[in-house]
């Protein structure tokens, strides 16, 4: 695969850079020149055996796109040509804003481990609305294309939902789904939101605007067992079609804690945690709803025990940065390898 190859040769180059500027820099130019990118990572693959249905989407693989690597929609038909059966963009939020002072991610590469403290930088509603039209007029791609939503940071928690409202209600003829997103660790007050009362004006806001498009929730992993079964109990009362499971970290484990660097950590350090929060959240769901699990993923086999556990589907984020643009291949190669297998 020739962006493999790129990459391979590109990676000494990107990872001497500031880990955000190199992650903008590959967005951009891919943006900018959508045809080339596209053509140079050629036709998305298909593998019959992976196909399913996640809350009412029809998805090729189960092997999705994390909120947060294409936050302002600049790669939108690149994704599933990668081997993404589903993207979710974003964090958007309502009005642009700049996001936290920089530098705000740092890599932890010997642990294939990311601390980021973003803090929803967004270029704003308008711009992903303009973008999204763009690529309706190219060619809608057959992965679903979902939009995750956040606050404003001025934003107070009292009117938060009325950001939630007015971008549900400006991406609803755009995308194929929502995910609610009240879970990062860098906006201030964020997670205070996944209390039941917040939480059902939020996602009631959200559902009455969706023009029945599927919404999930996406959950912190640093709920404790009552807190996390309590919001589940209210976004399951109120009518979400899935649950994404789970966000950063604050916590520390292993290592980590020496990088010494505020903010949500991902990657391979977080999926100990991850792995053992999304099972708890397919216990408390007892298959109500999809469950998908995000979190350190960087191999067919934890893939292959979250989808053997009972997620529906799976979201790569740093593992794909390590991993570079052949991981969700690799992946489906493997799945459908042992799909067939077993079929036979």
């Amino acid at each position: 695969m020739l962006l493999d190859l790129g990459y391979r040769l590109a990676r000494p180059l990107l990872f001497s850079l500031d880990a955000e500027t190199a992650h903008e820099r590959v967005l951009h130019l891919a943006g900018a020149v959508p045809a080339v990118a596209e053509a140079v990572a050629g036709p998305a693959p298909r593998h019959a055996g992976l196909e399913r249905e996640v809350a009412g989407l029809r998805v090729p693989n189960p092997i999705g796109l994390a909120a947060g690597l294409d936050k302002d929609a600049h790669c939108i038909g690149l994704w599933p040509r990668l081997g993404f059966g589903f993207l979710e963009l974003g964090t958007v939020t309502p009005q642009p804003q700049a996001g936290n002072p920089r530098p705000r991610v740092w890599r932890l590469v010997d642990q294939r481990g990311v601390i980021n403290r973003m803090g929803f930088p967004s270029a704003g509603l308008a711009v992903v609305q303009r973008r999204l039209r763009t690529q309706r007029e190219r060619g809608w791609p057959t992965a679903p294309v979902g939009a995750n939503l956040g606050k404003n940071k001025v934003t107070s928690a009292e009117a938060a939902w009325q950001d939630y409202a007015t971008l549900a209600d400006g991406l609803a003829p755009l995308v194929d789904f929502f995910t609610v997103n009240l879970s990062s660790p860098n906006t201030p007050g964020l997670r205070a939101l996944q209390k039941a009362e917040p939480m059902k004006r939020i996602l009631g806001a959200v559902l009455e605007r969706a023009a029945g498009l599927p919404v999930f929730l996406k959950l912190s992993p640093d709920l404790d067992d009552a807190d996390l079964e309590a919001s589940l109990q209210t976004a399951l009362a109120i009518g979400v079609s899935g649950i994404v499971a789970t966000n950063t970290t604050v916590s520390r484990p292993g290592r980590t804690g020496d990088a010494g660097h505020p903010g949500g950590l991902s990657g391979g350090p977080l999926w100990p945690l991850a792995s053992s929060r999304v099972k708890r959240v397919l216990d408390l769901v007892e298959g109500a709803v999809p469950v998908v699990g995000v979190g350190g993923i960087s191999s067919a086999d934890q893939v292959g025990e979250l989808l053997d556990a009972g997620c529906a589907a799976v979201q790569l984020f740093t593992g794909f940065i390590f991993g570079g643009p052949g991981l969700p291949r690799r992946i489906n190669a493997t799945l459908a390898q042992r799909t067939t297998q077993i079929q036979r």
